[in-house]
């Protein structure tokens, strides 16, 4: 049985499938996600500034801002904390 991903795991995946500045579709592959599920997410990281837009000729690429980045290594810290917590 597959476990549930919260939110903040969701927004970590998103992130950092999109470091290097990719596609909505690569996002929706490297984060396992459905169409719906990163229509909700994508709009808020914008907005949080985790995330932006750059246009590239006719498409649209999504990359990773810098303060996406901290919250990628904040996230990864918290949960390697609660894994060391875990074994204990």
């Amino acid at each position: 049985m597959k476990r549930r991903r919260d939110r903040l795991f969701v927004i970590a995946e998103v992130l950092s499938a999109a470091r290097d500045g990719v596609p909505k579709t690569r996002i929706l592959h490297r984060a396992s996600l459905n169409f719906a599920q990163l229509r909700e997410h994508l709009p808020v990281l914008l907005d949080l500034d985790l995330l932006k837009a750059v246009k590239a000729s006719e498409k649209t690429f999504y990359k990773t801002t810098n303060k996406g980045l901290r919250y990628l290594r904040k996230f990864r810290k918290f949960r390697e904390l609660l894994k060391s917590h875990e074994r204990t």
